[in-house]
């Protein structure tokens, strides 16, 4: 592996198609105190703009989704089922809401205890990604093989959205 580059504002001009499985071995880092957390992602899914029904900005812009059209590069964090906050990576140009979902990084299967483990949660939202001292991701060279598979916990969605392949795990 290389020595590690922090993502720039251009990384995360990506669409969020594009940018979920190019974010797949990319190093999570949090600084917690004086400890700083380096985990792996592992897994990941793309949310692609107002006519995906399975994305938050589904039916328009709200307080909540305020953040995904803007540009790309911040932290999406949202508290889902009540009890576990959500990261999600802002991707794309402003006014096209778009975001990827961390869904699991190396030790940690499962957005909600990835976010614990980091301990991620909603101080963090709207957090720039490319200026954070707090919340950053880096990259290292590491490009693992991936499969692509269909989204998860997305029951509300059309049968379209819900078949779309844009889950992607490393191995």
């Amino acid at each position: 592996m290389k020595t590690p580059r922090r993502l720039t504002v251009r990384d995360y001009r990506r669409d969020a198609v594009a940018m979920a499985p190019w974010l797949l071995g990319k190093l999570l880092c949090r600084r917690a105190g004086r400890k700083i957390l380096k985990l792996r992602i592992t897994e990941t899914e793309a949310y692609f703009g107002e006519e995906d029904t399975a994305c938050h900005a589904h039916k328009g812009k709200t307080k909540r989704t305020a953040i995904m059209y803007g540009d790309g590069g911040y932290a999406y964090i949202y508290l889902c089922y009540g009890m576990h906050w959500l990261l999600n990576v802002v991707s794309g140009k402003k006014d096209f809401p778009e975001a990827v979902l961390i869904r699991g990084v190396e030790g940690f299967a499962g957005p909600g205890k990835l976010t614990k483990q980091l301990q991620i949660d909603k101080t963090l939202n709207g957090e720039n990604l490319a200026e954070s001292k707090r919340l950053w991701i880096e990259d290292d060279g590491g490009r693992p093989s991936f499969t692509a598979a269909k989204r998860v916990g997305i029951g509300y969605a059309s049968e379209k959205d819900k078949n779309r392949l844009w889950r992607f795990r490393a191995g």
